[in-house]
């Protein structure tokens, strides 16, 4: 089942002699998207909050060249990847549960957008019962200098210093060129994530986990999305650590960050399943 390109994760909940431990027998789905040049040992960590709730979960992460380069520089390259996630939920016949995304840095923020898109724009996805969507250190807007520094840590271990150093200035230049100088005469041609996600369609709950010691993606963008969305009246929740770095919430403070993710779930389920059984007249 699934694309054998795609290198995902599926773990389903361990159902103890009562079955099933949420309404309606449907367990939620929850997929995490992992940010550039993420592991999945580490993203594993964040997917043990959920399927300790009986959650199915679903892992996937885009390659680290293809979120900061041929997405950087402005190829879709991420939407079929994104077309083929959702289509895991019909091949595993989990289409009719309650989904949850929870999304990390802009390397998962980028396949978000493209998914936001695919359930507004295709109609069998459509049909998908998104409940609620939770974002960890995204989304950022060109921020040249926190992209570099995320790129820096991915090449750190895989390159040398010489052509990580290369690397780092072509990516910088192209980066200020492509994304910002062209950027307008270019928008038409692709609108760059933050940008297009200001005006998504989606009327599911949002939860901003961010810091404002974040050196990659700044506080200020995090915040000035919560702020377009409250302007909008939608169900938008915002949660500054103050002090943790870039997707480090969890490991600083995995206590407080595992009781706000099972909250919201809880929450968001919930709403869902009572919004369904509401009788229309």
């Amino acid at each position: 089942m699934g694309d054998p390109d795609m290198d995902y994760t599926v773990v389903l909940p361990d159902l103890g002699p009562l079955g099933c431990r949420w309404d309606q027998q449907r367990e939620p789905v929850v997929i995490l998207l992992g940010w550039g040049g993420c592991k999945d040992k580490n993203l594993a960590k964040y997917g043990a909050i959920y399927h300790n709730e009986g959650c199915v979960v679903i892992r996937y992460t885009a390659t680290w060249h293809t979120v900061f380069f041929a997405e950087s520089f402005g190829r879709c390259s991420l939407r079929e990847k994104a077309e083929k996630l959702l289509e895991l939920l019909f091949d595993y016949e989990i289409d009719k549960n309650p989904l949850v995304f929870h999304v990390f840095s802009n390397g998962g923020f980028m396949l978000y957008r493209y998914i936001v898109e695919l359930l507004h724009s295709h109609r069998h996805l459509s049909r998908l019962h998104v409940v609620g969507a939770i974002f960890d250190s995204a989304p950022g807007n060109r921020n040249v200098l926190g992209s570099v520094r995320a790129l820096n840590t991915v090449l750190a271990a895989r390159t040398s210093r010489l052509l990580r150093y290369l690397a780092l200035l072509l990516f910088a230049i192209m980066v200020v060129v492509l994304r910002i100088l062209l950027y307008p005469a270019t928008r038409f041609l692709h609108e760059n994530h933050y940008d297009a996600m200001k005006s998504d369609p989606s009327l599911w709950p949002h939860l901003y986990l961010y810091s404002r010691s974040d050196r990659i993606i700044t506080h200020r963008d995090v915040e000035n999305m919560v702020e377009i969305r409250r302007r909008r009246r939608l169900p938008t929740q915002s949660v500054d650590f103050e002090k943790s770095e870039h997707v480090s919430h969890y490991r600083r403070y995995p206590e407080r960050y595992a009781a706000l993710c099972t909250a919201f779930l809880r929450d968001c389920v919930n709403k869902a399943t009572f919004s369904r059984e509401i009788p229309s007249f």
